[in-house]
């Protein structure tokens, strides 16, 4: 519906552009073919008027002409609809061209491609361009976010209509998935990984999910959100909590050589144990201990007790199934 919609927008937007006198209801029924579909007039009149609305809403400027035989007119001038000239600092193109990276692997792919073949064409220099500043060398590190998580998109896109949302979800500790209906709010991608934030509303809290936790398909729910959207969602920094980043103290782990290099990165103290072990002091925070499940055998916690115990309790769940 949300893309049928958008096709009928698109033709609508297109045809009061593209005329150069005023076109009546009439004329536009008879020339896109979703108000030509419409049945009945009263069905047609209702759809026009929003169409109408929300284009005027996303901001092209349509006129209103009263015709000589009492039939109203509308069109949209090219001189009022015009963009000003696009200006972007480095900063700007290098995000830009990163941005149309993430959908390397989803379906937009074509129109994020479009977009920045337009922009190029109007002369603006994107990261992406080999040659966006012949004066100055270029690094030989490439910044990419993938999105290969197949509930990338359909979370993408129900984050941007407000849509609820239901799919199943494994915990790290969890053998088995559960079902989660959740109303997303943001995707936030963190050291690789990407995480939605949400309304969970079996548990009428807000949530942080893995989105490589999440398995089948994402499917989009009828109705509107029942809580608030709040104006600024931390998610990193419950991610960050979860990973024991918010750190309270310090742990000793004993970790596989040449494995673990996201903790390796954290280590305040590497010492070699022989017999393909290392010794590691880390942060030890909230949530450490479901981070440290996912390195399964490479990983032995020393101390303290406690987190040795918690970590030994998780495996012992996923073992048990």
């Amino acid at each position: 519906m949300a893309i049928a919609k958008a096709e009928r927008l698109m033709n609508l937007a297109l045809c009061l552009l593209g005329t150069r006198r005023p076109l009546t209801k009439r004329e536009l029924r008879s020339s896109i073919e979703a108000y030509i579909e419409a049945g009945s007039d009263d069905s047609f009149n209702r759809m026009f008027e929003r169409d109408k609305d929300d284009l005027r809403e996303l901001g092209l400027v349509i006129e209103t002409v009263d015709g000589i035989d009492a039939d109203v007119g509308y069109l949209a001038r090219r001189d009022s609809n015009r963009l000003p000239p696009i200006t972007l600092d480095a900063e700007e193109a290098a995000a830009l061209g990163l941005a149309a990276k993430i959908w390397q692997q989803a379906r937009l792919a074509g129109a994020a491609s479009g977009a920045l073949q337009k922009l190029r064409a109007a002369g603006m220099p994107l990261a992406s361009d080999e040659d966006f500043d012949a004066g100055q060398p270029h690094s030989a590190l490439e910044p990419r976010i993938p999105a290969h998580e197949a509930a990338f998109e359909p979370l993408m896109l129900a984050c941007r209509d407000r849509r609820p949302v239901l799919f199943d979800y494994r915990k790290s500790n969890a053998a088995r998935p559960e079902q989660r209906q959740v109303e997303p709010w943001i995707l936030e991608c963190w050291r690789g990984h990407w995480y939605v934030a949400g309304w969970d509303r079996e548990r009428k809290a807000e949530r942080v999910f893995r989105l490589s936790r999440i398995t089948g398909k994402v499917r989009s729910r009828q109705g509107a959100f029942t809580a608030p959207v709040p104006d600024h969602v931390t998610v990193r920094e419950t991610v960050e909590s979860w990973a024991g980043e918010t750190a309270t103290g310090t742990a000793r782990i004993k970790l596989r050589a040449e494995h673990g290099y996201p903790l390796r990165a954290r280590a305040l103290t590497v010492r070699e144990l022989g017999d393909g072990w290392d010794e590691l002091e880390i942060p030890n925070g909230h949530g450490l201990d479901a981070w440290l499940v996912e390195f399964g055998p490479d990983v032995v916690v020393l101390e303290p007790a406690e987190l040795r115990a918690d970590v030994v309790d998780r495996l012992r769940a996923v073992a048990k199934g």
